[in-house]
């Protein structure tokens, strides 16, 4: 459907080409700040404060000192970037307690295969249960078993922090790998629009009207009038592959005050035959 109405270059270069997003995290660039950390175990380590003052920052900090960690198979061209000296580093930046649930080794083996990572998407997300919630998007160097050469990878996820007495710490890291291949092709549900006409409209019998879509480059705000009365107003983000991701649900009454919440068309709407 979608791609009989796009026309044929727009829909390639949404849903098949790569990011032309500027890395976020290029700080930290400086050898003379690895350095301290040479021959020190993850338990050896402290953080400098300063790495961690606001939650922003602490996320921009976390993913720079990642930004030439590899955790690779053998590679023929010797070392690439820091190669493991940052891993112990950046398990630091874990909350007390997400390092008690999260082990070290762990924490090293979620990165196999991984020679680079490129922060190219960071925005801070309202979180209904009143914690600090932000969106991500990385762009990682990859290299696949048995191959010769290294490919161009995306993904992304939400981190939750907290403050500590040391500073901001990461509580909960979620990560999904972007599929670029099933969703221009199936489904419908990948787009933002298509997908708030099906499951409010179709489903939940809910858009009395759907406004035109606001978007402010891979932010899409969707609003519509609800057949009960209220207003609504739904956030997504567009990721590399081109699919839309629901962030975040706003509802209000009259005149009154945007509140957030957490409708699920699938459980409110759907009943089994």
């Amino acid at each position: 459907m979608l791609r009989n109405q796009m026309d044929i270059k727009m829909y390639h270069q949404k849903y098949f080409r790569p990011s032309c997003l500027p890395a976020l995290n290029l700080r930290l660039n400086s050898y003379k700040f690895f350095e301290p950390f040479y021959d020190k175990t993850h338990d050896q380590i402290q953080l400098p404060k300063e790495l961690t003052n606001t939650a922003e920052d602490t996320i921009i900090n976390y993913f720079s000192i990642l930004r030439e960690a590899e955790n690779m198979s053998r590679r023929s061209c010797g070392t690439v970037g820091q190669a493991r000296l940052p891993f112990p580093i950046a398990y630091n930046f874990l909350s007390e307690k997400y390092q008690k649930r999260y082990s070290y080794d762990d924490y090293f083996h979620s990165f196999a295969g991984i020679g680079h990572t490129s922060l190219i998407k960071l925005c801070w997300i309202p979180d209904i249960k009143g914690g600090i919630k932000f969106f991500y998007e990385i762009e990682t160097i990859e290299s696949f078993k048995d191959s010769r050469a290294e490919y161009f990878g995306y993904s992304y996820g939400f981190i939750k922090l907290i403050h500590e007495q040391k500073g901001y710490r990461i509580s909960a890291i979620e990560k999904f790998s972007e599929d670029f291949l099933c969703a221009p092709y199936h489904g419908w549900d990948h787009d933002a629009e298509a997908a708030v006409d099906v499951k409010f409209g179709n489903w939940c019998k809910l858009v009395k009207k759907r406004h035109p879509t606001i978007q402010d480059g891979y932010v899409k705000y969707i609003y519509f009038d609800g057949n009960d009365g209220a207003d609504y107003c739904l956030l997504f983000f567009t990721l590399t592959n081109g699919t839309d991701i629901e962030i975040a649900q706003f509802s209000r009454a009259g005149n009154g005050d945007w509140k957030q919440i957490d409708y699920k068309p699938e459980h409110h709407c759907l009943t089994e035959n």
